[in-house]
């Protein structure tokens, strides 16, 4: 119980820091980023969205269809698409 108590505070927190670092189109146009600049810049922050999506899907034990569709969304979420 107590295990389960503490995945629950770390993906609330995790979740919590991720939505306020914003989408990654709203830093690209914070930044005012455009051209080559913009594409890296979104290539990178989609890659570790991604990154981010797969343990947070790790954590909550999801596999197959589940798992997919949970990092397809939680990727487009941080991504901002």
């Amino acid at each position: 119980m107590r295990a389960v108590s503490v995945a629950v505070l770390v993906l609330a927190f995790a979740g919590h820091a991720m939505a306020a670092e914003g989408t990654c189109k709203a830093r690209a146009s914070e930044k005012k980023l455009a051209g080559a600049a913009l594409t890296s810049f979104m290539k990178k922050c989609e890659t570790d969205a991604q990154t981010t999506c797969d343990t947070s899907a790790g954590d909550k034990k999801l596999s197959g269809a589940a798992k997919t569709s949970f990092t397809k969304k939680c990727v487009t979420d941080a991504v901002g698409t």
